[in-house]
């Protein structure tokens, strides 16, 4: 019996001796203490130091690897609580001291690898940077790991941590089911149990043809990991919705297709959403809406009412219409950033031409115009006809040139040649008149006889060129004035002759009776 009394008090004793480690340690003699939460964890990591016992209204400092990073004040029972945020550096134990002057308490913070992301979610194929602190100095071989069917698959390899045990890598999302996805990372040192890795949660996904465009421009966007056969899905266009009644696949996927609507130029956000989904979950897209013009007729000639219609320009904004640069009218854009503004095409050579719409003579859109480019008919002469004399003496004679009208809807004006010769070499030609409005046109000087010839040709106002007429000549004066003094004189001198003879014989006549 005796025995069994001694055996029970054993089994007692050592109850209590395995019961006493699992109690909270106690201060020394009742004196100050401190205590972490968490006591580990990765750089970066926000640590609560709470203090306990102090003198009341002691301010407290409180060191970290001896490195000052706070201050508290211990209350009147004595305690104090403040925040330290662990700073860069290897893993392993760091000192964490509270000093009150003459008191000094210490206790120990165990810093262990750890990874962040960010950002932390989003679809597949989205950019993502993983930071890696905590890790042994200079620690080589660090792979990052990226959880996926029931595995890791290595998304970054041959990392090196730096001297301070910190690193960085970016990787793509690869594809992935919709929700959380672990990533963790190991090296040369730092083991996969050892360190404390992040999630990813991936996201539905969305995604356009195109991220800029124009107003009344098709745009497809296309929908991945909503729920399976989600009804209710609408595409919300800078929060309106612009497409509705969208409804998913098995697969969680679909696409639609809608018109960009009439605003104002800038950046504006397009998202979607289900019964399922929420646009939180989807996240967002940008969209550029670019100015652009619209203009009709987009061809014709001289004169031609153009109408430059606009969409997409700054609202309330003054825009400036031009011609090949030059401004030819302005138009107010409406709350919408539209406008409408007309013009006549100016005077200018045929083939194509720039109408553009911006602000301070820039050009921010533009379309093309093209001038006609059918040449008049050619002119038919009058006069001076062909082979005709102006003028019977060698006199200098100032002529005049008379041709028929030609129409064109690009207006017409007339080229005048004259020349010695009928190839109008450069040498031959004596004038050369251009942007004759009139269907005549007197030279400016006389001429002297001679033969001469003459040519005419349409142009209209795009610059359009009819052919030139057939080379006419002409004559200035009958005789040449020498030829018409000698036949004077021979006139007079046998006139002379025959009157001194007539003369004679009267005389003689005259003397026989």
């Amino acid at each position: 019996m005796r025995l069994v009394s001694q055996v029970l008090l054993l089994l007692v004793v050592c109850l209590i001796a395995i019961a006493l480690p699992s109690l909270p340690a106690q201060a020394q003699c009742g004196g100050p203490f401190i205590e972490l939460s968490p006591k580990y964890g990765h750089p970066g990591t926000d640590v609560i130091v709470s203090g306990h016992v102090f003198t009341a209204g002691k301010l407290v400092d409180i060191y970290y690897d001896g490195d000052l990073v706070a201050t508290g004040r211990a209350s009147s029972d004595g305690g104090f609580t403040t925040m330290i945020t662990i700073p860069e550096g290897c893993s392993g134990h760091y000192q964490v001291l509270a000093n009150a002057g003459y008191t000094q308490v210490d206790t120990y913070f165990t810093v262990k690898p750890g990874l962040a992301v960010s950002p932390d979610n989003g679809p597949p194929g989205m950019t993502v940077t993983v930071e890696g602190q905590g890790f042994a100095s200079s620690e080589e071989g660090i792979e990052l790991l990226y959880y996926l069917d029931g595995s890791y698959q290595t998304v970054s390899s041959e990392i090196t941590a730096s001297a301070k045990g910190s690193w960085e890598a970016t990787f793509l999302i690869p594809d992935s089911t919709r929700g959380e996805h672990r990533l963790d990372a190991q090296g040369a040192i730092s083991q996969l149990y050892n360190v404390e890795g992040t999630t990813f949660t991936v996201t539905a996904g969305i995604s356009l043809d195109k991220s800029a465009g124009f107003v009344g421009d098709t745009v497809t966007m296309s929908g991945s990991r909503f729920a399976p056969i989600e009804m209710g899905i609408q595409i919300l266009f800078d929060g309106q919705p612009v497409v509705t009644g969208i409804k998913a696949n098995s697969a969680g996927e679909w696409q639609a297709s809608f018109m960009v609507p009439g605003m104002s130029t800038g950046e504006y956000t397009i998202t979607a959403e289900g019964d399922q989904t929420t646009r939180e979950d989807v996240g967002a897209l940008s969209f550029e809406i670019e100015p652009d013009i619209a203009l009709s007729p987009a061809h014709g000639h001289v004169a031609t009412n153009l109408t430059v219609t606009g969409h997409g320009f700054v609202a309330h904004e003054e825009v400036d219409i031009m011609y090949d640069g030059s401004v030819v009218t302005t138009a107010g854009a409406d709350v919408d950033g539209n406008f409408e503004a007309s013009f006549p095409a100016p005077e200018s050579q045929y083939g194509e031409h720039q109408v553009a719409a911006g602000y301070g003579g820039a050009n921010h859109a533009n379309a093309p115009f093209t001038m006609e480019s059918v040449p008049p008919d050619k002119p038919a002469v009058i006069s001076p006809g062909s082979g005709s004399r102006v003028g019977l003496i060698g006199t200098r004679v100032t002529p005049t040139f008379k041709w028929a009208a030609v129409s064109d809807d690009s207006g017409v004006h007339y080229r005048l040649k004259i020349a010695t010769s009928d190839d109008f070499n450069e040498s031959s030609i004596i004038a050369s008149v251009t942007g004759l409005s009139q269907t005549s046109y007197t030279l400016d000087r006389t001429l002297p006889y001679g033969t001469y010839y003459w040519t005419v040709q349409a142009v209209d106002g795009a610059q359009n060129e009819s052919g030139w007429t057939a080379a006419r000549p002409f004559r200035i004066g009958l005789l040449p004035l020498w030829a018409f003094i000698v036949i004077i004189v021979a006139v007079v001198v046998v006139l002379g002759v025959l009157i001194g003879v007539r003369v004679r014989r009267r005389i003689i006549y005259d003397d026989r009776w």
